[in-house]
C-alpha cells in the first residue's frame, strides 16, 4: 500500500510546492513509484509537471501526476494505493475544512516553515487541525539562511511546537527556483549538488520516521 505524504501550510510563500516536487523526484530517483496530487487551484505543481513532461532528457525516475479537488483527494489518492509506493499531496495555502480530507488519508504531514516568526505563527493552525486528525506533523525549516540568528531562533522554536522538527534545513538557494522552472528537481539540475544533498538528507529523515 502506498504511503501518503501531505504538504500543508496556511501561509503562502513557504516553498511547499517546490519541496513537494523535489521530494517526489528524490523518491522516484531511488526507484520508488511516485504519484503526485495537486489540490492547489493555483496549479503551480501542474505547470512544473507539464514542463517536465516536455523535456527529453536529464530526468531520473517516472512520476504520475493528477489534480484533485480538496474533497476529492481521498478518492484520487486511493486510486494509487495498490500501484504506487508513495502519493504526495500538495495542498492550497490555507487552513479550513477543505484540508481535512488530505490530512485524514496521510501517513505523514510535512509542514514547511520559512525562517520568519510570521510563518511560525501561521503553522499553529496546521498543527491544531492535524492534531484533531490524530497526526503529529513533521516540520521542515525551509529557505533558511545558515548561521543567521533568525534561522537559529526558528530552529529552536520548532523543537517546542506540537510537531517533530527535521534536523535538515533547506537553504534559500536559487537552484531550487531554477530547477522548478526547467521541470526538474535539484538532484537532476546541473550545479545543484549542495541543494540535492539537502533534499537527500531530508528524504532520509522522512523515510526513517515513516519506517520507525
Amino acid at each position: 500500500m502506498a504511503t501518503v505524504i501531505t504538504l500543508a501550510q496556511q501561509k503562502g510563500g513557504s516553498g511547499k510546492t517546490t519541496l513537494c516536487a523535489n521530494i517526489a523526484v528524490e523518491l522516484a530517483a531511488r526507484g520508488r513509484e511516485v504519484a503526485i496530487l495537486d489540490s492547489d487551484p493555483q496549479g503551480s505543481l501542474g505547470r512544473w509537471f507539464m514542463t517536465r513532461f516536455e523535456r527529453e532528457s536529464g530526468l531520473q525516475g517516472d512520476l504520475t501526476f493528477s489534480t484533485a479537488s480538496a474533497w476529492g483527494v481521498s478518492y484520487e489518492a486511493g486510486k494509487y494505493q495498490k500501484t504506487h509506493d508513495f502519493v504526495l499531496i500538495d495542498t492550497p495555502p490555507k487552513i479550513d475544512a477543505d484540508l481535512r480530507p488530505a490530512l485524514k488519508v496521510s501517513d505523514l504531514v510535512v509542514v514547511p516553515v520559512t525562517a520568519s516568526q510570521v510563518d511560525l505563527w501561521a503553522t499553529e493552525g496546521v498543527l491544531e487541525m492535524a492534531a484533531r486528525e490524530g497526526k503529529r506533523p513533521f516540520a521542515v525549516l525551509n529557505r533558511g539562511r545558515s548561521g543567521t540568528r533568525l534561522t537559529n531562533e526558528i530552529r529552536g522554536a520548532l523543537s517546542e511546537i506540537e510537531a517533530d522538527a527535521a534536523e535538515t534545513v533547506i537553504a534559500n538557494r536559487v537552484a531550487y527556483a531554477e530547477a522548478m522552472g526547467s521541470g526538474q528537481g535539484v538532484r537532476e539540475f546541473p550545479g545543484a549538488k549542495i541543494a540535492a544533498a539537502e533534499i537527500t538528507a531530508l528524504v532520509d529523515e522522512m523515510l526513517a520516521r515513516i519506517d520507525g
